[in-house]
């Protein structure tokens, strides 16, 4: 199998925009610099010419001109504005899952493309990751030099131990990326000591570990450091937050000496967002479904609390007072409840819980030290020195155990007779703590299944024999089928066990040299475990290896293990949050077929509750909080008529009011009274803010929420109803909608070049390059040479006479794809050509921006689609046929529906559906489901409802309703305004030769679909 690369993705697109426009402005160039080799040593000259060209970046932007370009990306994006140009580091922020490695893969390709830049280093925090990326770069290839009219381009590890690929770097003119691990950069050396050895004739004859620093011959003499460090590499580091914290003095001292153009950090969760230019958190990825819908299946144990039961949480120490906190069965009102309480040393547990099975248990010692946390419990007896996330006095693990592995399977079988016949193929993950729980060996090394391997077999073969699954075991030898759908990912190490050396598995970090084969095997077989030939579908993992195991199809994640401990959480189910693929390596959408299950042995509640504490410390997602920048980025009518941003001065402005309406608190944080006003629709901005109330509300409405996790026992099969569904009714109603269309689209040339050449005459003026003056104080001591920026001054103006003026029509052929006529119509009759030879880079990217805009809009506006042939159609029975699951939180019963329930996915859908049941008029009704689709240039759309009006007994109207919380189109997002048009246009086309036709329309409520009868 081969995995597909989706290349239109609007959010990764917008990523790699982000930083692409960071260089707005930019010339297409490159700097050259000469690499020579000391001529008096012939063997470092051996097998290199005398001298070769090496090729570099080159940045010609200004401060003040990257700063404006940073600020206009992040007024674009609604994104706080940075006070200043503090450093190089630029921040784009992307959650798990949604195409990070491929995203700033492919911005090399497009930054070359348009700024002429082609050396780049990839940083990575871990082996896993330098797997992973490089894994990707080699499945990706193809598919960007296919994207980019087959332009070269080499990749690479770095490898200590071989330079030669360092000098190779430094003068190809192609595209060059080397990939290395933070680990590599600190075993970089030390360039003093380098000083040292090279001044000493016999330790410059010995070998060194200061590698980069010391001429070699594989690099014909020079320092291999020094050809990084001309070609002013881009630096793009994944992961920062662990690649700078696992970074010493030495390491972090030679990313700086590499001489970065600049750093482009990627990264899930940013420690310090250093100028952010693109944000896709956890919550936007959620909420626009670029991941798997979380589920949780939680076990918990009721009704024993016959002993004195006791979990070690956490020990802490603040301001000197140690404590610990731990899980009780504790007596109240209502009963025993297993609640977290907070002890010290000498704390009596009975007077603690008000329970006599406690007596004579007692704290002893806790300890915080970190890496050997402990709780000392004493008890009639003894003690026992409890670990976090250990208990003393609970039911037995191994039972729990049992039951967790049980339903994992029954979760898996359940998903893989819905999801195989799609071609899909389903996984499941086990973590687990210790491996010899998995596989032991006896004393001639032989390999022995431990308790996890045993029960899991015997689970399988339990659930294989039952009614519900025997489709999937039809022709399956279940004698050997156990044994072959399940192993385990762990290091291996070769011992001397009896009379012969075996290969055994042991326990890790995740983060050694013996990881190394257990990613390289990880990573070499993900598309081979996507494969129905490969009977592999249950994997075991040790806790520690969660870096590396994104596998697009693993649907369950079952740890059987604690999750008490902080980061457990979102570490756990992130390897498990990236769409599905089929066979044929296409990934699929939607929640109905990605939903991940997390079995835990905690409720979905305080999973929930646990989750969002994680993601709120990992990402600085502060849930619940109104930034002053929050509403920057909605959209206002400018003084042109165009639309703009409302910009951050008049968002503070917005957020003032809110504060003195006590709406949000001095912090932000919403308050009631604003949910209030949103669930009654009673919110109201001042005059300024009117129009913009829709928009807002929505941004509000966001952040007034809270991450929703489905609980797993509450997701249900909605069955069709069938007296509406074969009821002459529904028949008449979907005969009028049923049909498929294609469509084509005609674009009126002559008004798209009057709107592209009024744009132009519109545009702002374009400015003149322009000089900084910038001073810096120098301080010389042992340590070096340090430079202080001390005095900038303001910008002058430089009058080029010696510009060479690029080829204008190629580079916006190339941009627009408009025809060289359009093009030089567009130019002349703009009457801005002076422009052009004032600054040729900015005019073009300045009218490639209007044309392409210009475009977009025309592109709906010429639609047309035509109806297929009779035969092309959706079937009636796809309503039998087609699976429809949802969860009982989020769907109410249905009488007049094709379906015994109606799945809503927000307040409008819900009220339109109880308003369908309870009106007299509508004889039939069906939520439409995602599987009937209108195609648009935009992607796929999905209409909300068909509905039958009987109009006073005399007459039946057929409609097709789109249900929205707002009917003006400025409310609606560009993309889904388009599509809804495009709807319009194909029912218009389904309309003709039906009497009465279905009617398409927009509707809030059900009152504006009866207007229109």
């Amino acid at each position: 199998m081969k995995l597909h690369f989706e290349p239109n993705l609007d959010y990764q697109l917008q990523a790699i925009e982000a930083v692409c426009d960071l260089f707005h402005g930019q010339e297409t160039c490159r700097t050259e610099f000469t690499v020579v080799r000391d001529a008096a040593d012939s063997q470092m000259r051996m097998g290199f010419a005398e001298s070769d060209l090496g090729i570099g970046n080159r940045l010609t932007l200004l401060d003040d001109e990257l700063l404006a370009n940073l600020h206009a990306i992040q007024l674009r994006h609604g994104l706080a504005p940075s006070p200043s140009l503090a450093s190089g580091d630029f921040t784009v922020e992307m959650e798990t899952g949604t195409g990070k490695t491929y995203v700033y893969l492919r911005t090399v390709f497009e930054l070359n493309k348009r700024y002429g830049f082609t050396k780049f280093v990839i940083v990575v925090p871990s082996v896993a990751i330098k797997e992973g990326v490089y894994h990707t770069i080699e499945t990706a290839a193809e598919h960007l030099k296919g994207l980019h009219a087959g332009v070269p381009f080499d990749y690479f590890i770095y490898d200590s131990s071989k330079l030669g690929q360092v000098r190779n770097f430094a003068t190809s003119p192609q595209i060059q990326v080397m990939v290395m691990t933070v680990g590599a950069i600190n075993k970089f050396g030390d360039e003093q000591q380098a000083e040292s050895e090279e001044a000493d004739e016999i330790a410059r004859r010995e070998k060194s570990k200061n590698v980069m620093y010391r001429p070699s011959e594989k690099t014909g003499g020079e320092k291999p450091i020094d050809l990084i460090r001309a070609t002013r590499p881009i630096l793009i580091v994944d992961e920062p937050q662990s690649v700078e914290g696992g970074l010493d003095g030495k390491g972090k001292k030679a990313m700086e000496r590499m001489n970065p153009l600049c750093n482009l950090r990627y990264s899930a969760t940013p420690k310090e967002a250093h100028h952010m230019v693109f944000k896709l958190d956890a919550v936007d990825a959620y909420e626009r479904k670029l991941v798997k819908q979380i589920e949780v299946a939680a076990a918990s144990v009721e009704g024993g609390h016959n002993k004195a039961y006791v979990r070690l949480l956490s020990v802490s120490n603040k301001r000197g007072v140690i404590s610990a906190r731990v899980q009780l069965d504790v007596q109240t009102a209502t009963g025993v409840q297993r609640s977290e309480i907070t002890v010290q040393d000498g704390d009596l547990l009975e007077m603690t819980t008000k329970r006599a099975v406690y007596h004579d248990c007692r704290v002893g010692e806790i300890r915080v030290a970190r890496g050997d946390e402990f709780m000392e419990l004493r008890y009639p007896g003894g003690e026992q020195y409890l670990r976090p996330g250990q208990a003393y006095g609970d039911v037995d693990p191994l039972s729990v155990q049992r039951q967790m592995i049980h339903r994992t399977i029954k979760e898996h079988l359940d998903k893989e007779k819905r999801l195989a016949p799609q071609g899909i193929k389903v996984l499941s993950l086990f973590f687990i703590d210790s491996v010899e729980k998995y596989r032991q060996y006896d004393a001639e090394g032989n390999t022995v299944k431990g308790d996890y391997a045993r029960i899991f077999e015997e689970e399988y073969r339990r659930l294989a024999k039952h009614p519900d699954y025997q489709s999937l075991f039809k022709e399956v030898d279940l004698t050997t089928a156990a044994e072959d759908v399940h192993n385990g990912y762990f290091s291996i190490d070769k011992k001397k066990v009896g009379n012969k050396t075996v290969e055994v598995f042991k326990d890790t970090k995740g983060t050694t040299q013996a990881d190394d084969d257990t990613y390289s095997l990880i990573m070499r077989d993900k598309e081979k475990l996507l494969s129905f030939e490969t009977p592999l579908k249950f994997i075991f993992s040790h806790s520690a290896l969660r870096e590396g195991w994104d596998n697009p199809n693993v649907f369950q994640i079952c740890a059987l293990r604690e999750m008490a401990s902080e980061q457990q959480r979102r570490q756990t189910i992130g390897r498990g949050l990236r769409l599905c693929v089929n066979q044929d390596g296409e990934r699929l959408r939607g929640f109905e077929v990605n939903t991940l299950t997390v079995i835990a042995t905690e409720s979905y509640e305080q999973f929930a509750e646990n989750l969002q504490k994680e993601i709120e410390q990992d990402t600085g997602i502060r849930f619940g909080i109104v930034a002053t920048h929050q509403f920057a980025g909605v959209s206002v009518e400018g003084p042109d008529g165009q639309p703009a941003p409302l910009g951050f001065d008049q968002s503070k402005a917005l957020w003032e009011h809110l504060r003195s309406e006590c709406l949000v608190d001095a912090k932000g944080k919403v308050q009631d009274a604003l949910r209030k006003q949103l669930k009654d629709g009673t919110l109201v901005l001042p005059e300024p803010f009117a129009a913009q109330l829709p928009q807002v509300k929505e941004i509000l409405r966001k952040l007034a929420g809270r991450l929703e996790i489905k609980n797993a026992d509450e997701r249900v099969q909605v069955k069709s109803r069938q007296a509406v569904l074969q009821g002459a009714d529904f028949k008449a109603l979907w005969d009028r909608i049923k049909h498929k269309t294609t469509y084509r689209v005609q674009f009126n040339n002559e008004a798209l070049l009057t709107t592209c050449i009024q744009a132009l005459k519109d545009a702002p003026p374009i400015a003149k390059t322009r000089l900084q003056w910038r001073k810096a104080d120098l301080a010389i001591g042992r340590s070096g040479v340090d430079a202080n920026e001390t005095v900038t001054s303001a910008p002058v103006t430089l009058d080029e006479g010696d510009i060479e003026l690029p080829d204008i029509l190629t580079d916006l052929q190339d941009k627009t794809q408009l025809t060289r006529r359009s093009i030089h119509r567009i130019l002349v009759e703009s009457d801005r050509l002076d422009d052009f030879k004032r600054n040729p880079q900015q005019f073009i990217e300045l009218t490639a921006e209007i044309i392409n805009r210009s475009k977009r809009l025309a592109l709906v506006d010429g639609i047309k689609y035509q109806r297929i042939g009779a035969e092309e159609y959706y079937a009636q029975q796809l309503f039998e046929t087609e699976e429809l699951s949802g969860y009982l939180k989020s769907m109410i019963d249905a009488n007049k529906s094709v379906h015994e329930q109606v799945i809503y996915q927000s307040d409008t859908e819900r009220t339109f559906a109880e308003q369908l049941e309870i009106n007299e008029s509508i004889k039939v009704y069906a939520k439409l489901p995602g599987w009937f689709r209108v195609p648009t240039p935009l992607g796929p759309y999905n209409p909300d409802w068909a509905v039958l009006v009987d109009k006073d007994g005399t007459e039946r109207l057929y409609f097709v309703v789109e249900t929205k919380s707002s009917l003006f189109t400025d409310d609606l997002r560009d993309k889904e305004s388009a599509k809804i048009k495009c709807g319009d246009a194909h029912f218009a086309e389904l309309a003709k030769g039906n009497t009465p036709p279905a009617k398409f329309i927009k509707a809030t409520k059900l009152d504006d679909v009866l207007a229109r009868c």
